[in-house]
């Protein structure tokens, strides 16, 4: 295993990688098993701990190894069975259910498996090791090649006081990473954050293990928020930002109005309070130029996040931020993590926005998802019907359904998993007990033929499961 050289070394966490994959598979028993740390790998692949760091998450996402704080990475066992028992930790029994064989997987969110760019990228990446050769690339950016960062200041700044520039954004190596950095340089470790739900339980477990104080603001049926009970909390808490979505929110799928998005941004300039921008999904809106509460809250009390994953693919997982302020720390925590980021993969995304390439994979994605979604809406509709409640999502590739009677969505999903089906209960998506009436399923399913056999199962497993 040798990932030095020119052109491995821009590719080196895909070389690690495949041999993790292949050091799990060899260590993989009927009990837990430790892996090697991350400072073991590094030295015994001569790469970076960041490198190694990486393709543990990427590793972790894919549910094939988990992590334990202060302990470590370990693989799951051969033994773990999703298919039987009720207990223990539900994500960690979804993450092990969706990557045995034969499953189908309805829990993902993963909008780029309708088109990702990853092999455009590669050809990018292949022209400019032409151009960059390993010597004359710089060692390390902290935050991140200037280039892209050029590219992500233009492409967020829509006015002369709605500007950002180059040293306002930050890349890290994927959204955690650049997560953990805005907890610990916002001060969000004990303090009260008001959050939507439901929310993404990346964000929500991130905000739980650092201590964060989460006030879970639902979204209304009629999709807006409860301004009375948002003034109320900002009034009588002592909240020191508000975690909303950008324009879409997700897995609710549903879309801002210009007018509720100004109501939002009177209240929180209102009290001063600060404001956390989910743009994760803001590509994936029905159309360019919507309504997004960045545009009419205080810049500069306004962080924004987000991360190339859902409309670029997996070979693009960077995460990456803006900011106008908090620059002096921003930097030195950038520094502190020691990012080792593939500088050629950086220009190659930098070089589709500054082509014009991805505004013209962004309307290919969307029409492709929003057909996959009308196609989804038929088949809720035929096998469903009676059962659930959902509205069509704005964008991004899953659907949010309510089950119109009461039942134990716990049941449900252990019963779909006998029958070799995931989705994602709702409870998932709340630290406060929201949503258990809830799942989410992707649309995203590429045409299965299994899929209408999969929705049979649902509509039988939340008849079983109702609550009398």
């Amino acid at each position: 295993m040798t990932p030095r050289g020119e052109r491995q070394a821009d590719f080196a966490y895909q070389a690690v990688y495949r041999y993790m994959i292949s050091l799990i598979n060899e260590v993989s028993t009927d009990a837990r098993v430790k892996l090697p740390s991350l400072r073991q790998l590094a030295g015994r692949l001569n790469v970076s701990i960041s490198t190694i760091q990486y393709a543990y998450s990427l590793l972790e996402k894919e549910g094939r190894v988990y992590s334990v704080a202060k302990s470590g990475y370990y693989a799951w066992p051969l033994s773990t069975n999703p298919l039987t028992g009720a207990g223990g930790d539900l994500l960690d029994r979804l993450y092990a259910a969706a990557r045995r064989p034969g499953m189908v997987v309805l829990s993902g969110d993963e909008p780029a498996l309708m088109a990702s760019l990853d092999g455009t990228l590669l050809r990018l990446e292949r022209e400019l090791v032409r151009q960059y050769p390993h010597h004359l690339q710089p060692w390390s950016q902290a935050c991140g090649v200037w280039e892209l960062r050029a590219a992500l200041a233009a492409r967020y700044t829509s006015s002369p006081t709605r500007c950002w520039h180059a040293d306002d954004v930050y890349i890290g190596a994927d959204l955690r990473g650049v997560l953990d950095i805005l907890i610990e340089v916002l001060g969000l470790r004990g303090a009260t954050v008001v959050v939507e739900s439901p929310c993404d339980w990346l964000i929500l477990r991130l905000l739980q293990d650092a201590g964060v104080r989460v006030v879970e603001l639902p979204w209304m049926p009629d999709g807006r928020f409860d301004l009375t009970t948002l003034d109320q909390l900002l009034r009588t808490e002592p909240v020191q930002l508000v975690l909303l979505s950008s324009s879409v929110s997700l897995p609710s799928g549903v879309a801002l109005t210009a007018q509720h998005c100004l109501d939002v941004a009177k209240l929180l300039d209102h009290y001063g309070c600060w404001l956390l921008e989910n743009d994760t999904c803001g590509e994936l809106g029905p159309k360019l130029g919507q309504a997004t509460l960045r545009e009419r809250v205080n810049p500069e009390r306004l962080v924004v996040f987000s991360s190339f994953e859902k409309i670029l693919g997996s070979e693009a997982p960077y995460g990456y931020l803006l900011s106008r302020c908090m620059s002096s720390e921003l930097q030195r925590q950038f520094l502190l993590r020691s990012f080792r980021l593939s500088s050629i993969r950086q220009r190659a995304i930098a070089r589709l926005y500054q082509s014009g390439r991805i505004d013209q994979h962004l309307r290919a994605l969307r029409q492709q998802l929003r057909e996959q979604s009308e196609q989804m809406d038929q088949r809720l509709e035929q096998h469903l019907a009676d059962q659930v409640t959902y509205r069509m999502p704005a964008a991004g590739a899953t659907f949010w359904l309510g089950a119109n009677q009461a039942v134990d969505m716990r049941q449900v999903f252990q019963r779909l998993l006998t029958r070799q089906v995931v989705v994602a209960p709702g409870e998932l998506f709340s630290l406060g007990g929201l949503h258990h009436q809830h799942l989410r399923v992707s649309h995203t399913f590429h045409g299965q033929p299994n899929l209408d056999d999969a929705l049979v199962a649902l509509s039988e497993a939340l008849h079983q499961a109702q609550i009398s």
